[in-house]
């Protein structure tokens, strides 16, 4: 299948799409709306297809790659549903401990893309943790609608508290030596800001295209932050403003990043949404950020 980029939709198809993939929209809804669009063969049901993560097209670090060690790891999750499961990725040279990472997925649970940004920090000297929201409910399916529908179908307070557990887990393991930072895409990035509000001893924070806490949990933000927006993020880009000014008001650090010309999930190398350019830049900003703060 050609691998197509965002260019080869209309920019309203990748809004519904958008739309479709935070919960807005339903199937039938986005096929409906999307079928205006369709060109020829490029039905409203092609388009879809092709939006969908393919997760044969991306893989920068391979699970057996001989720079790391990786597998999955239980922890506890007491504030919300006991027992939790996750992926870790370390060094596979030196006995550690090493500067550690949590990377938190998007709104479809732990899948493939994920792993691989573990695998990837852990071939930069981190020891990465990627918790699975979907763990309550038999884990990270391999199918994306039906990801996105058993995620939409779990408590959200206890989803949160499940993905937070995951900062002290990863600190108490032997593999961390104590300094922890955190990135998260998307939902993830929403759940990296409440990571920074929830823990004062975070050292650093990645939030991609995330949603902004509220001014009075700002607030208890101490944790640097390096903040990635997409140019063309409608949604969330609109809070911005409002943050920014809570931001100041706290005297938070930060830095903000916003990536002209790109679609929300720019980052994620398995969909038309990925944009090369500003996905490389962007980790190199987060790879060397996190050097700053966590290697010192």
């Amino acid at each position: 299948m050609k691998r197509r980029k965002a260019s080869d939709f209309p920019q309203e198809v990748l809004k519904l799409f958008d739309g479709y993939i935070h919960g807005m929209l339903s199937r039938r809804q986005f096929l409906d709306r999307a079928a205006r669009y369709s060109v020829g063969g490029f039905t409203a049901a092609a388009m879809l297809e092709s939006l969908s993560p393919n997760y044969a097209l991306a893989e920068q670090v391979k699970k057996d790659d001989a720079r790391i060690h990786a597998g999955y790891l239980d922890y506890p999750a007491p504030q919300g549903s006991g027992k939790m499961r996750g992926y870790l990725a370390r060094p596979a040279n030196g006995a550690g401990p090493w500067p550690c990472v949590v990377v938190v997925h998007e709104n479809r649970g732990l899948n493939p893309y994920i792993e691989d940004v573990a695998r990837r920090l852990a071939v930069d000297g981190y020891a990465a943790f990627a918790p699975d929201a979907l763990t309550p409910v038999g884990g990270y399916p391999g199918n994306e609608e039906k990801a996105m529908q058993l995620f939409a179908g779990l408590d959200s307070k206890k989803r949160s508290e499940n993905l937070l557990a995951a900062v002290p887990f990863l600190k108490s393991r032997p593999e961390c030596n104590g300094r922890i930072g955190a990135v998260g895409f998307c939902y993830g990035g929403g759940i990296v800001n409440l990571m920074a509000v929830r823990f004062p001893d975070l050292a650093a924070a990645v939030p991609f295209y995330g949603v902004q806490p509220s001014a009075a949990d700002t607030a208890k933000i101490k944790a640097p932050l390096l903040i990635h927006y997409a140019g063309l993020d409608e949604r969330i880009d609109a809070g911005w403003p409002a943050w920014q000014k809570a931001l100041d008001a706290n005297h938070v650090r930060y830095a903000m990043h916003m990536y002209e010309g790109v679609n929300h999930g720019f980052h994620n190398d398995t969909t038309p949404r990925y944009d090369a350019a500003a996905a490389t830049l962007a980790w190199s900003r987060t790879v060397a950020f996190f050097d700053e703060h966590l290697k010192r």
